[in-house]
């Protein structure tokens, strides 16, 4: 444990961490350069490691934690150790739908009169990458809040932790850089904006990490809320990004395989660093 963080120190980190997370997301959209078009089977299988990697990370580094620490300060609070938990998560998943409303997006394989959100004249191929970024905020408050709560001085807080975290969520981003770019350029786009456009998706994760490690050093009270909200937040990408691609492909063996792939891959990560 590293109690000792200064807010500085954790706000660095986060911001480092999720620089590393990005910098993933840019890696696997330069398979682009090797790909022009993603095998339907693969991206089920990524798909469905990365929700994995997402369930497993929601519940061993935020809900998991969150319970904890509702539970020590039950006593004097008079709150119930599960409504912290419960109100941060909800208050996560209503966020999610909140964005998923308003920003406008379309998801992949989709006709770009499927478009969701506010109604736009935006072209399918930054429609396809804002549905992405969406689901990226979340990771990166995930990341910025694990760094925020060492500095915070939270028991339960360890470097090992944060590091698992941001580890799980970069492996995952990896498959998802790809899942941007390659589908571009198989759609004509050049080589160039393909990459572009896929390692763009990734950008929101240092600033969600940054805000994230911001808002529960200043507010370190809210921190049980804080990280059930990104567990919420992410859950709703897995329930609404991730899972139903593959489902509608007719791969749900492969991305099931994938999730448990995943799922076993965070939990090891988490437990073994922290």
């Amino acid at each position: 444990m590293l109690s000792q963080f200064t807010p500085e120190e954790a706000i660095w980190f986060a911001l480092l961490a999720t620089l590393f997370t990005y910098g993933v997301t840019a890696l696997g959209a330069g398979l682009v350069v090797f790909f022009k078009a993603i095998n339907k089977r693969a991206l089920a299988l990524m798909l469905g490691f990365a929700a994995g990697v997402m369930i497993a990370a929601s519940f061993w580094s935020l809900l998991a934690p969150s319970i904890s620490l509702a539970e020590a300060a039950a006593a004097t609070t008079g709150v119930p150790c599960w409504l912290p938990a419960l109100a941060g998560f909800l208050g996560g998943v209503a966020f999610l739908w909140l964005l998923d409303k308003i920003i406008p997006h379309l998801h992949r394989d989709m006709p770009i009169e499927r478009a969701e959100g506010i109604k736009t004249s935006k072209d399918r191929s930054t429609l396809l990458v804002l549905a992405i970024t969406i689901h990226n905020i979340p990771e990166g408050l995930a990341v910025g809040v694990a760094f925020g709560a060492i500095a915070a001085g939270v028991p339960e807080a360890t470097l090992g932790g944060a590091v698992a975290v941001a580890i799980g969520i970069g492996i995952q981003n990896f498959p998802e850089g790809t899942a941007v770019s390659v589908p571009l350029r198989q759609q004509g786009m050049s080589l160039g904006k393909s990459f572009l456009y896929g390692q763009l998706s990734g950008i929101v994760e240092p600033i969600a990490g940054v805000v994230g490690a911001l808002a529960v050093i200043a507010m370190q009270h809210i921190l049980p809320y804080a990280l059930a909200f990104a567990a919420g937040a992410m859950i709703f990408v897995v329930a609404e990004e991730l899972i139903p691609e593959p489902v509608l492909e007719g791969n749900t063996h492969l991305a099931t395989l994938g999730l448990v792939a995943g799922f076993a891959v965070m939990m090891v990560l988490d437990v073994a660093l922290s």
